[in-house]
């Protein structure tokens, strides 16, 4: 299996650290809104590649954080007027809602930024011990850039390069003795939240979170750190300088970054009116024909993000899909035999679909030509089957479909059908719940006529409901 390494610019033959086992680390978002798609890419992308880890037999410890502590999270809070935990705890749970949906497995582990503010006090502290890291007058701490003699090796940027002023880093500060340090913990402002430490009542800053996370959850050294290519630098050369310096070991193997998402060739932005929600998505299509837009490039390439080409997947989609339903209509109706003799030539001809995608997932994981693969085998399944097939036969061929999408994450069956007297039921139900404030259970009812491709619009005449 060949991987892309951000860090020597090259593909590289996968070795883990240890046999069998994959340590994994993928930066997760910064909860204070329900998250875009431009998030849900690195959540697709490296589900996928999880998954194929898995297949091919390797025992991941999958690790992805949540950012529940920042400047957008302090800003939410204050505008809503409630704490900053009550904006993260909303959104955390409606992230979690959106992955479910994409089919995006959960992590070994998700954790929380607040909850290991003690890991980050013992690894700043580790920090100004060895010299790496200082501490100023107002109890900020600041990470000496230059000291660390391979800052830039991942973003391949040159520091003197950077010191005439590159604008993601410089930032011009009294108390700083270079330009290029960057915060590891930074005193807290009037009605923000703060913890107590040795240098002042204050909170961490971003870059140390990954690091103290990582480290905890994955050991001080590990196979794969993976995100977004937006996130090379600063943050991901902050996080080797903050761990390599603290722990004196490579922290790292393989980085791994997918491209940028544009919308119609644009950069995404609010200004632009081109900003999309995963919810905004999934009231127009079912979200499995979002992971399965995502995944028909490759994941190191810029991805466009238009109409027409979510229409293009979602024929695509249910291309596979149809023949899929007519395995299983054709197998509900087949005589229970064994295959005859020509279908058995005809499965073992089919193996070399499975060889064929493996080599292209084992090529720096091309999802884009594994699909490719996917639809020869479903052109071959529809030429070789008719009602004449033999049950074994068709499941098998069912099976064989259902093991190969299932590495993309993407699901063969299509939302049930719901009876328009089982919505308005439920829709009854909620209003009820909502009349008690068992909001919990209302949230729940939404969650499920969501699931079944049904959207809830509450307007002011009533409650109205449209099928995705």
């Amino acid at each position: 299996m060949k991987v892309y390494n951000t860090l020597s610019k090259k593909k590289e033959t996968f070795t883990p650290l240890e046999e069998g086992k994959v340590k994994m680390y993928v930066c997760g978002p910064t909860v204070y809104n329900l998250i875009h798609i431009g998030n849900a890419r690195p959540m697709i992308v490296f589900d996928t590649v999880r998954r194929y880890m898995e297949y091919k037999g390797y025992e991941v410890n999958f690790v992805s954080n949540f950012t529940d502590v920042d400047d957008k999270i302090i800003k939410k809070a204050v505008e809503e007027g409630v704490s900053a935990q009550e904006i993260s705890k909303r959104y955390i749970e409606e992230c979690k809602k959106d992955m479910e949906n994409m089919n995006v497995k959960t992590a070994t582990v998700h954790p929380l930024a607040t909850e290991e503010i003690d890991g980050m006090l013992e690894m700043i502290s580790t920090l100004i011990e060895k010299g790496y890291a200082y501490s100023t007058a107002d109890g900020t701490v600041y990470f000496r850039t230059r000291k660390f003699k391979d800052y830039g090796k991942l973003s391949h940027k040159n520091l003197d390069e950077l010191q005439a002023g590159h604008r993601d880093i410089k930032v011009t500060r009294e108390d700083k003795e270079d330009a290029l340090d960057f915060v590891l913990w930074k005193p807290k402002k009037e009605g923000e939240p703060y913890w107590e430490s040795p240098w002042c009542q204050g909170r961490p800053g971003w870059h140390i979170e990954c690091s103290v996370m990582s480290k905890k959850y994955l050991g001080e050294e590990i196979d794969i750190h993976a995100g977004g290519e937006d996130l090379i630098f600063p943050h991901h050369e902050n996080e080797i300088a903050q761990s390599e310096a603290c722990n004196g070991k490579i922290f790292a193997k393989y980085w791994l970054h997918n491209g940028f998402l544009n919308i119609d060739n644009k950069k995404m932005s609010k200004s632009l009116g081109n900003f999309f929600t995963v919810r905004e998505i999934q009231e127009k299509y079912d979200l499995q024909v979002l992971r399965f837009f995502m995944l028909s490039a490759h994941y190191r390439s810029p991805l466009n993000f238009s109409a027409d080409l979510m229409e293009a997947a979602k024929n695509g989609l249910d291309r596979i899909r149809n023949s899929a339903k007519n395995l299983n209509y054709l197998s509900q109706n087949a005589k229970v035999v064994q295959m005859a003799e020509q279908e058995a030539e005809f499965w073992k001809e089919s193996d070399v679909f499975v060889t064929k995608f493996e080599s292209s997932m084992d090529d720096d994981f091309n999802t884009a030509d594994a699909i490719s693969v996917v639809f020869e085998l479903v052109k071959y399944i529809n030429t070789k089957v008719n009602e004449a097939s033999s049950k074994e036969f068709l499941d098998k061929l069912y099976q064989r479909m259902c093991l190969l999408c299932d590495i993309l994450g993407i699901i063969l069956e299509e939302k049930e059908e719901i009876l328009e007297e089982e919505i308005e039921t439920l829709i009854t139900e909620r209003q009820a719940a909502r009349k008690e404030k068992n909001f919990a259970r209302a949230d729940e009812i939404r969650d499920i006529l969501l699931k079944k491709g049904i959207i809830l619009e509450d307007t002011r005449e009533g409650v109205k409901w449209k099928k995705a």
